[in-house]
């Protein structure tokens, strides 16, 4: 009888210690459950050492009888764009196509304790709400993938001991200290400070993330709701029944239906002044993103820029 093939899944791999880590405890993981991880790699063509680094990982793999998979990204920031929402934004789609390619529905991502931290104080930063507060889900379903974070509740030290205690070869990315970046300035002697004024600062910040990321919960569930009841046919926003809503929830049931109706991020400006001149008027444009939000009748509805009237 010939025995079963592994079932796969993908561990997403810079090369960095963190990620090495998981790949290396990954690997050990799986060998006991008749498991077979991927190595994932991400190219995005921004340093001079990019390509050391992906022969580095892929020479590892090697070693350890790990399948390798590399994307190549084949663009670059455009002027005025910010460098970590780009890369970010096309790592995350060059690793959900490696995992559609591949057939597997679960990634792997090494992201720690400190990494929460960071990420819940940069939000907060940028005035973020409960949503960006929340900062990153340790399991979240997204484009027919399972993303999860095994490590968001470990401490750095502990998988830096792990990658001593197995002698773990890894690259070192300079950007992580690059101070144009956020994250960057925030790990260049910051973080130093404020850990050495408050020491448990790592586990409360995420603590809070976590609070923060429950809150988001139950107002994206009530936001649901009642968007599903003040939609038309159409899809459009009724506004007399938006209006019956208290303000709390007005805002939270706009946020919701402009995220699902738009394709660019929603700003806070635009949902700000929705709140201030939605209430106040029954014929309207407002610009948003590439498209445009029309009032008609009492119905809040987007349109192509440019385009004709939807209403018939």
């Amino acid at each position: 009888m010939r025995a079963a093939r592994p079932l796969h899944f993908a561990v997403a791999v810079s090369g960095g210690l963190d990620s090495i880590a998981l790949l290396h405890c990954a690997r050990a993981a799986a060998a006991r459950l008749a498991l077979q991880p991927i190595a994932f790699h991400v190219h995005h063509g921004l340093m001079a050492q990019a390509d050391e680094w992906a022969e580095q990982v892929q020479a590892q793999c090697r070693r350890w009888r790990v399948p390798f998979a590399l994307a190549l990204l084949g663009s670059r920031p455009a002027r005025g764009d910010s460098v970590e929402a780009w890369a970010r934004r096309h790592r995350y789609a060059a690793l959900a196509h490696l995992a559609h390619e591949h057939s597997l529905d679960l990634v792997l991502l090494a992201h720690h304790r400190r990494d929460q931290a960071e990420t819940f104080l940069i939000q907060a930063l940028r005035g973020g709400g409960a949503a960006g507060l929340a900062a990153m889900p340790r399991c979240v379903q997204r484009d027919g993938i399972v993303w999860a974070r095994p490590w968001l509740d470990q401490p750095r030290e502990a998988i830096a001991a792990y990658a001593r205690r197995h002698r773990l070869r890894h690259v070192e990315d300079p950007s992580n200290t690059d101070r144009r970046f956020a994250r960057g300035r925030l790990r260049d002697g910051l973080w130093s400070a404020l850990h050495a004024a408050f020491p448990d600062a790592e586990t409360t910040l995420a603590r809070a993330a976590q609070r923060a990321a429950e809150d988001a919960a139950l107002v994206a569930e009530v936001a649901g709701r009642d968007v599903a009841r003040l939609r038309d046919a159409g899809g459009r926003l009724a506004v007399d029944r938006w209006l019956a809503l208290s303000e709390a929830r007005r805002r939270a049931a706009l946020r919701a239906w402009l995220g699902g109706a738009m394709a660019d991020p929603v700003p806070d400006t635009l949902v700000r002044r929705l709140m201030l001149e939605l209430p106040a008027t029954r014929h309207a444009r407002w610009p948003a993103g590439r498209a445009t939000l029309v009032l008609r009748r009492g119905l809040l509805g987007l349109e192509a820029t440019g385009s004709a009237s939807l209403e018939p």
